[in-house]
């Protein structure tokens, strides 16, 4: 009785190992999202993500938020930056009075004492050199309000609501911090774990007490210089301080508080609570007791929600030249009543800051988008159950896919996976565009893409594995190193034609017509098939040669295509050398079985050759053909000439110097004018025995000789020669050519070609 139906034991042995590895790429998976290990490669996938979808969103411009910018043309009408605290003055002055603005944050920082009037120098004259001038100390006494620039810029600030900037610093205390939010004292006892700075660089003691406010550079850069977050609340000692865009939008909104807000009990305490010490959120106490609760995750931060790409074509924000504020020219209905934040963009003073939308952002509108996040009453957030969400996801959509994929045809297994991670990204972008959720995605995306890739792979070898046989089938009729190239990675291999540079062989067997009338056609037969065998091993197993064809008797070969050697020279050379002692050991075979002997030619050429798939409709091959392919078939013909059992052309000798050869002769073949040179390869140099090398030495003389026209000389040694190979045709036939020539001398003009009129 069988427990499972056929249909579904068949699946699961047929799947089985590609839904487990489907599953074990899942559990990692949930694995990272539930935070049992980390990846810094996956954590900057998510911020590259967290960027790519904060700039989908198209920026809409905010009227409540003006950035009055000290630009280049600020500048140039009063002067160099720092600008006196005068100059400030009469900004706040017509921001306040003539604009009507409802609250100033500053993005700039007053540390340092004001003395560019001049006062301190006139003041240190009176009681020095000019101490007995006392109309000077008198006039000094009247000019000091003027001249007290610190006591001017406080007097504009009295009562107006601006709220100026200040610095957290780890290692110095500078100037006076403002009225802090709160003190330890007032959360009864519980920790609040915000940033705690050792040191702070605050603005002077005049401006902080006469301004409304101060509030603190507060952006968190992260490790790769990408500013993706700022701190609301920071402490130094026992109190806590708000960030220059908290306390420019609680001026705004006109708050009474600014209390942290903690949601739920001890015992249900999120992870963005217990990063905070337990509270997760702050609270703005507005009048008519209403509230605006701000979210925060570790140490009272908060992501910033970057709008546009920044600057005054950023489209998010409308910018102002200091200068047409100062001069009155600003259209009043652009400032009346709205939140001005005060910063720079000119040239060598640009506060740029890396972000997710911009390398170069303004840093002042990093603020502006905080408050506008304050005044929207809008954050996005993770909340503390999103690791549970996405290890979910993962696990859902990793199991259904882990089994779909495995069963379904390359093109389906392509559009489910496009579809799912289409829909996976669309949720992700619609939970934070529409519900202001955040949740990370790289994870899942990776999960996605590498099941598809897990299964495409295994796929993929299985069909090579199938491939298999196809070559081997086919391997027997053509080059099948060709089929299987093209089967396994058929962009890189193709049949086209090309130019290329190559080496061409063709070989033939001597007395062919003798050695069929003495066998029989069986015995023909076999003949034929040990010898091509042979001759085809060497040219593809030992040197990776293509097997173009058989005609007859001969066998044509290159290196070169459809893989590209650089030594294809070499490998054409070795493998004639190599077919020639193969040709011995089958004579001694074929001599012992009282069949004729075997003896073949070998012509080698090396050039530029066109190589591809040629032929008719009807039949069609891979093949080379050009000048150099005929060289090649024109000296494998001349072998039998010079009585050798190798001819290879000057090319071929150029390109595989590392072996020995012998010169036979300059000859101009049927076809060519230009004369070539031909060469016998003998043997690999360092393989070369003393003998041999001095007997090619001594040949190499006796052609000197010859194509001097000293022909006693050429004789000599040809005969000396002789007497050590006499069985060598080579100097049989020069020994010919000499008595020939002693007889008909060819003349001054002789320039010691052969010619050959037939192939």
């Amino acid at each position: 009785m069988r427990l499972l139906p056929a249909k579904f034991t068949k699946t699961l042995s047929k799947y089985w190992k590609r839904w487990l590895l489907g599953m074990l790429i899942t559990a990692i998976g949930v694995a990272y999202s539930l935070a049992l290990f980390g990846n810094d490669t996956i954590a900057r996938l998510d911020n590259l993500w967290a960027g790519e979808r904060m700039k989908l969103e198209a920026p809409t411009l905010d009227k409540r938020i003006v950035i009055v910018d000290i630009d280049g043309k600020s500048l140039t009408e009063f002067g160099r930056f720092p600008w006196s605290r005068n100059v400030q003055a009469s900004l706040i002055s017509q921001l306040v009075d003539h604009y009507k603005v409802a609250a100033v944050g500053y993005d700039i920082s007053f540390p340092e004492p004001d003395t560019s009037s001049g006062y301190n120098v006139l003041e240190k004259l009176s009681q020095t050199e000019l101490k007995d001038v006392p109309v000077l100390r008198q006039r000094l006494e009247e000019l000091k309000p003027m001249m007290d620039y610190d006591g001017v810029f406080a007097g504009a600030l009295q009562g107006k609501p601006v709220i100026l900037g200040f610095n957290l610093s780890p290692d110095q205390i500078k100037g006076a911090l403002p009225k802090p939010l709160f003190s330890e004292a007032d959360l009864n006892g519980r920790e609040l774990l915000a940033y705690n700075a050792p040191g702070f660089e605050a603005n002077v003691s005049v401006l902080t007490q006469a301004a409304a406010g101060a509030g603190s550079f507060s952006v968190v850069t992260d490790p790769d210089g990408i500013v993706r977050s700022a701190y609301l609340i920071q402490q130094v000692g026992d109190n806590y301080y708000p960030s220059l865009s908290l306390a420019t939008a609680s001026l705004y909104l006109k708050a009474l508080a600014v209390k942290p807000l903690m949601t739920e009990t001890a015992d249900q305490l999120s992870q963005n609570q217990l990063d905070s010490g337990g509270y997760d959120a702050l609270t703005i106490l507005l009048p008519g007791r209403k509230q605006r609760v701000i979210p925060v995750g570790e140490a009272m931060s908060t992501v910033v929600q970057y709008r546009g790409r920044g600057g005054p074509q950023g489209g998010s924000f409308r910018y102002v030249s200091a200068a047409d504020v100062l001069t009155g020219r600003a259209p009043a209905e652009l400032l009346n009543g709205t939140v001005v934040l005060i910063g720079t963009t000119a040239p060598g003073l640009v506060d740029l800051r890396a972000t997710p939308v911009n390398p170069e952002y303004p840093g002042v509108e990093i603020h502006a988008n905080l408050i506008k996040s304050i005044l929207d009453n809008r954050f996005k957030s993770r909340p503390y159950w999103a690791f549970v969400a996405e290890a979910g996801e993962i696990l859902v959509l990793g199991l259904a896919l882990s089994f779909a994929l495995a069963a379904l045809s390359p093109i389906r297994a392509s559009l489910l996976g496009v579809a799912v991670l289409a829909a996976a990204v669309g949720l992700n972008y619609y939970q934070y565009s529409e519900e202001d959720l955040i949740f990370n995605l790289a994870m899942l995306v990776l999960v996605i893409f590498s099941l598809f890739v897990m299964n495409v792979v295994w796929g993929y070898f299985g069909e090579v594995r199938r491939n298999r046989g196809l070559v081997s089938r086919f391997g027997e009729y053509v080059a099948p190193e060709l089929v299987e190239q093209m089967s396994e990675d058929p962009d890189q291999y193709n049949m086209d034609g090309e130019s290329r540079e190559l080496t061409v062989m063709f070989v033939d067997v001597r007395g062919f017509t003798t050695i069929s009338e003495g066998l029989t056609p069986k015995q023909l037969r076999e003949y034929i098939n040990l010898y091509l065998t042979a001759m085809s091993e060497d040219i593809r197993s030992s040197h990776q040669g293509t097997l173009d064809k058989y005609i007859g008797d001969a066998v044509m070969a290159f290196w070169g295509a459809p893989v590209a050697f650089d030594d294809h020279a070499s490998r054409g050379v070795a493998t004639s050398l190599l077919m020639q002692a193969s040709a011995k050991r089958l004579n001694q075979d074929f001599i012992a079985r009282g069949w004729p002997e075997l003896k073949i030619g070998i012509g080698l050429n090396s050039g530029l050759m066109h190589v591809g798939d040629m032929g008719s409709n009807i039949r069609r091959a891979y093949t080379v053909m050009g000048d150099a392919v005929n060289l090649g078939s024109r000296l494998e013909g001349i072998t039998k000439v010079y009585g050798v059992g190798i001819a290879v052309g000057e090319s071929t000798r150029a390109a595989a110097p590392e072996f020995t050869y012998r010169e036979l002769d300059l000859v101009r073949v049927k076809g060519k004018n230009e004369p070539v040179a031909i060469f016998e390869p003998i043997a690999l140099a360092q393989e070369t025995d003393d003998a041999t090398r001095r007997e090619v030495q001594r040949w190499h003389e006796a052609l000197a000789a010859v194509r001097a026209q000293r022909w006693d000389e050429a004789s000599a040694i040809v005969a000396e020669l002789r007497a050590l190979s006499p069985q060598r045709g080579l100097y049989e036939l020069y020994v010919e050519r000499i008595a020939y020539f002693r007889e008909h001398p060819p003349g001054e003009g002789w320039d010691g070609v052969t010619t050959f009129e037939t192939k």
